[in-house]
């Protein structure tokens, strides 16, 4: 997944714009205009980096042309202590961009540090960690792409991206049935339908109506491979694809991914990511 640089451009704009207002009135009445500094981003914990195109736009606002020198890429692992960016310019812009900055770098660093977590759980079966669509309004675009980064794949950007029926949808449809009856009947052929169950009665009901996917919903894992084993063994059961969802979390994951499904989504990649510990620090020139 690669970010629009003119896409970050204009998000970072809004963030200093929200952050500045109408001035920073600290670094305005303590620093000299012409005054140059460096500042250097210092990772004070083993992350996985993610975001310096994000951290580079924001500066690039503020003072355009300048550059961010990485020393290593983004979905890189950096050591505690490790420098592994810097970026030289007026030190009232150093100032005025170091908080958005960190926030940014910061937060999706820590999402992409989880995601490998997770990611590295799961190495050597067939399944992929995937995200969901708990991000911080307005970051959606910034946490996907920092699971990406991580080594995940990004499920659904908006609700126009797929038909993924849950059972809220099933509910005020009036059953299973009926819900997929009107999603084949109104979606377009191009648009993969999925469906959520709980239980292996609601699978074997959903199955019947030519679902491409199944989302398998807070099964414990004994229950979950029985499900997997029973679609498997259908005709065409090859071609369901079959996620994992619920109760998921690191100490858990490698026995869902046991069960032979195909994705696990985890909420908690871009709603409970803590953020990852960075600092910047700054100094004349």
């Amino acid at each position: 997944m690669d970010l629009d640089p003119n896409v970050i451009f204009n998000m970072t704009s809004a963030y200093l714009a929200e952050d500045i207002g109408r001035g920073d009135v600290t670094t305005q009445a303590t620093v000299r205009p012409s005054l140059r500094g460096r500042g250097r981003f210092l990772a004070k914990q083993p992350l996985v980096v993610a975001g310096l195109e994000v951290a580079e736009a924001i500066f690039s606002n503020l003072e355009p042309g300048m550059e961010l020198e990485a020393f290593v890429y983004d979905g890189e692992r950096a050591s505690q202590g490790q420098e592994f960016a810097r970026i030289e310019g007026l030190a009232q812009v150093l100032l005025m961009g170091e908080r958005v900055a960190l926030n940014l770098l910061q937060r999706m660093s820590g999402i992409a540090t989880l995601t490998r977590q997770y990611v590295d759980a799961i190495e050597g079966t067939r399944a992929h960690i995937v995200d969901t669509r708990k991000t911080a309004p307005g970051l959606r675009l910034f946490d996907k792409y920092a699971v990406s980064i991580g080594g995940g794949r990004n499920h659904r950007f908006g609700l126009d991206d797929g038909c993924l029926i849950k059972d809220n949808h099933i509910a005020l449809a009036g059953g299973i049935r009926e819900a997929l009856q009107r999603a084949r009947q109104s979606i377009s052929h191009m648009l993969r339908v999925e469906i959520e169950v709980g239980n292996l009665d609601d699978l074997k009901e959903a199955l019947g109506f030519g679902i491409d996917a199944v989302l398998l919903d807070n099964m414990t894992p004994e229950r979950m491979a029985e499900a997997v084993a029973w679609v498997r063994a259908q005709p065409g059961g090859d071609g369901i694809l079959l996620e994992a969802s619920g109760n998921v979390n690191l100490s858990t994951v490698r026995a869902y991914a046991e069960t032979g499904v195909d994705l696990i989504s985890v909420g908690a990649l871009t709603h409970s990511a803590p953020a990852a510990d960075i600092s910047f620090k700054i100094a004349p020139m």
